[in-house]
């Protein structure tokens, strides 16, 4: 037996000796055994040149995972599609898995069960969800996009002014952005919420009564928007111009915001590179994102120029904006309780 082979026999006995008097086993003096073998504490099976495999003892701990939720079309998208965010966290530890939901209140609720840990949402869907009780933060903000939200109408119909909504049946998603813009926008034409008929629908279900004519108008988002103005050729009748669009906002699960910092900073970070790179690239951002969203190039571009990414941390001036949003629902008594957004604020 040669010396190499004496003192890898000798380091391996060594190591498993350590491991031993680590869970209160009876082998002593493994500290002197790995001095004498010449290791330093801390060293691996796989380092010793041919040792064996290592023990589960000693190998690497598996990743921790980050829940992340998205929605279809928007900048998280498109950062899972490049993954830049996933290799991002790979060099903290950490893996992505992501989870993709239909619109914001379903997304929160994945939030208030557990389900994920991080996602965003337009401004309505957190001051729901905070009402109802939901223990999140705000992490971070998009600016509003002011053309990328409308309510559209059949290109034939009657209706030429939001003033012609009254006595109208309207689609929305309850609790969304689209929430919102319809209530601003009948308060700017001098009518009531009340004055039309709102029918809650997720948007595929939307979409559907939009076209059977189940419906005279839909409050809808991109990509949604821009998918029916192509299929549909429907007509917007009013967006955020004029009104000014609201933020969007990133959650995450107060605990893990809390017990997690640096996770929570680096992923806005990165959303931030990520949203400067598809601003200056935006046929990039088309080519990567059309085969994922089934569209055409010409209807994703269309999409994309309607929008400026910017993610930032959140700040008392945006809490201030979303509070504004949130006093609005609760005079119309949508919400059932006054929320004060800063106390959400992380």
């Amino acid at each position: 037996m040669t010396r190499r082979t004496t003192t890898r026999r000798d380091a391996l006995g060594a190591l498993l000796a350590l491991a031993s008097a680590a869970a209160g086993g009876p082998l002593a003096g493994a500290g002197a055994t790995l001095a004498g073998a010449g290791i330093r504490a801390g060293t691996t099976l796989a380092a010793l040149g041919g040792a064996g495999a290592a023990p589960a003892a000693f190998a690497a701990p598996p990743p921790r995972v980050l829940r992340l939720g998205f929605q279809k079309g928007g900048l998280l998208l498109l950062s899972k599609t490049r993954g830049a965010l996933d290799r991002k966290l790979q060099s903290l530890g950490w893996a992505v898995q992501w989870l993709e939901f239909p619109a914001g209140p379903q997304l929160l609720e994945g939030l208030n069960v557990g389900a994920i840990d991080f996602g965003v949402t337009g401004a309505p869907p957190p001051i729901f969800a905070q009402a109802a009780g939901v223990n999140f933060v705000y992490v971070g903000a998009e600016p509003g996009q002011p053309n990328s939200e409308a309510i559209l109408v059949p290109r034939d119909s009657p209706v030429h002014g939001v003033a012609d909504l009254k006595g109208k049946r309207v689609a929305l998603q309850k609790g969304s952005s689209s929430h919102y813009l319809l209530i601003a926008l009948l308060r700017k034409a001098g009518l009531r919420y009340e004055d039309i008929t709102p029918v809650f629908l997720a948007p595929s279900d939307a979409r559907a009564a939009f076209q059977s004519g189940a419906v005279d108008a839909w409050t809808v988002w991109d990509p949604y928007m821009g998918i029916a103005q192509r299929a549909t050729q429907a007509r917007v009748l009013a967006d955020y111009t004029g009104i000014g669009a609201p933020w969007s906002f990133y959650e995450a699960q107060r605990q893990f915001a809390d017990a997690h910092p640096e996770i929570v900073h680096a992923v806005i970070a990165q959303l931030a590179e990520d949203g400067a790179w598809s601003n200056a690239h935006v046929p990039a951002s088309v080519a990567t994102l059309a085969p994922l969203l089934g569209l055409d190039a010409e209807t994703l571009t269309a999409l994309q120029s309607r929008v400026h990414y910017g993610a930032v941390p959140m700040a008392p001036a945006i809490a201030a904006s979303q509070q504004k949003i949130a006093d609005l629902f609760f005079e119309l008594k949508i919400i059932p309780r006054r929320v004060d957004v800063a106390a959400a604020s992380w």
